[in-house]
């Protein structure tokens, strides 16, 4: 199996639950400006779409998407508890986390990336990422998790596209409980491993 990847994409989230399972696998470094892999390979011959993540299965087969990979990478191995069993109703509220952190906090947050952004758009993406952390702070309350007592591959998800707050010298002050939350998760010995792998921490 093999983690095509970019340090501290939405890609990261993948690498950390891969750790947290315990799987073995590869990682390949793409060039997201050159769409190259570290080995010289035409990574749009590996994802069509031209961004990360991707995970080459030892079949052959390339599975794309957070949400997908993140879910396949918890019913490779159960025994984590990195997603609760398929077709209850804790699956589908872990779902519906997944969904939110794409749709209203990763796509919130990448707009940012955009060079060509306006002042008036970016102040806008801004604006919607605050309230996007206020909602958090009220349902994660005093949870140590997005479920609850239990880590999760939302979270995972969650803390990856937090991270970007800093990137972007956004003030992650207002929200203590959401700097917490991720200083807790930080510190899992499989998200230290996962940020020395990309390069982010020493």
């Amino acid at each position: 199996m093999k983690l095509y990847y970019y340090p501290g994409a939405c890609s990261m989230a993948v690498h950390i639950a891969l750790r947290e399972a315990g799987i073995p696998f590869d990682l390949d470094k793409v060039d997201l400006a050159k769409h190259q892999t570290a080995n010289g390979e035409d990574y749009y011959q590996i994802n069509p779409k031209g961004y990360v993540p991707a995970l080459r299965l030892d079949d052959g087969q390339v599975l794309t998407e957070d949400a997908v990979l993140l879910q396949y990478v918890a019913d490779l191995k159960p025994a984590p508890g990195l997603a609760p069993k398929a077709g209850t109703m804790e699956r589908y509220r872990l779902m519906e986390w997944l969904n939110f952190i794409s749709s209203e906090v990763h796509k919130t947050l990448s707009a940012l990336f955009n060079p060509k952004l306006t002042p008036e758009w970016k102040d806008n993406q801004i604006a919607l990422f605050g309230r996007r952390c206020d909602f958090l702070v009220k349902v994660l309350g005093s949870k140590p998790y997005l479920m609850g007592d239990k880590f999760t591959i939302a979270d995972a998800y969650l803390f990856t596209i937090l991270g970007w707050a800093h990137l972007f010298k956004l003030d992650m002050s207002k929200w203590p409980t959401l700097t917490d939350y991720a200083g807790r998760i930080a510190a899992r010995p499989a998200v230290k491993e996962t940020m020395k792998a990309e390069g982010l921490i020493k």
